[in-house]
């Protein structure tokens, strides 16, 4: 099976600078271009953070249906922010999500909000063979912190084979992972450490897919592709048999 992850920026392009007006960029064109590129690698599965569902940026239509429709994926996403957030209530800010995509059909899914941090959304997706979480953790460190301790949590009642994946903005390196993935057992496919961010010159490894032993690792690769500010991760993975 073959997994693509990538924050696609709102499909706003590869951004020359740290700006958050960047963000603002008209998207529709540039979404082409990140649904050839989904076409070309054909994953089974495909997590996507920063996804514009409805705003202005894409004269008010949903990135993640417009992929699935074209592409012909089943489909789940949800708006970052809890119900409560304050993040529902900001226009913009209230149509950006994460998505899950997936060319087997979606037995269950389930969004788990943590109770830190503002970026808070964690998707779960239970395929045939296999539950993925997708997740976009916080910009604070401690704020990171304690989601991954809910994290945690969560994994554990998980019984089937599982991979997580997501933007982990681990700021301040890799060290941050270090005791989560000690205590879930899981992996992280990238054993080169291969940086993800930013794509023209990355220098920071934020980007993320970890599996646990039940997932047979087979090959990952990092394209060198400028369509958004984060570079994509492309894991080939088998299932152990049971």
């Amino acid at each position: 099976m073959r997994l693509l992850l990538h924050n696609i920026q709102y499909g706003t392009g590869r951004l020359k600078q740290f700006s958050w007006l960047a963000t603002l960029h008209p998207t529709r064109k540039h979404l082409k271009n990140i649904q050839r590129f989904v076409k070309v690698v054909n994953p089974d599965i495909v997590g996507l953070v920063e996804v514009d569902s409805g705003s202005y940026r894409n004269r008010r239509e949903n990135q993640a249906e417009m992929l699935a429709f074209e592409l012909n994926y089943h489909l789940t996403h949800r708006i970052k922010y809890p119900e409560t957030s304050i993040g529902r209530r900001i226009p913009v800010l209230n149509k950006q999500s994460n998505a899950v995509l997936s060319k087997e059909k979606i037995q269950k899914e389930s969004f788990h909000d943590f109770k830190s941090g503002f970026k808070s959304l964690l998707i779960e997706v239970e395929l045939p063979g296999v539950t993925i979480f997708v997740v976009h953790l916080s910009l604070g460190l401690r704020a990171r912190q304690h989601q991954l301790e809910e994290l945690y949590n969560l994994l554990k009642k998980c019984r089937k084979p599982k991979i997580l994946a997501g933007d982990f903005n681990t700021l301040s390196g890799r060290w941050e992972l270090n005791m989560f993935l000690k205590a879930t057992g899981m992996k992280s496919a990238n054993l080169k450490h291969t940086p993800t961010f930013p794509s023209w010159a990355p220098y920071r490894e934020l980007d993320f897919i970890c599996h646990d032993d039940q997932i047979i690792p087979k090959r990952l690769r990092i394209p060198k592709i400028h369509i958004s500010d984060h570079r994509p991760l492309i894991f080939d993975f088998e299932i152990k048999s049971s």
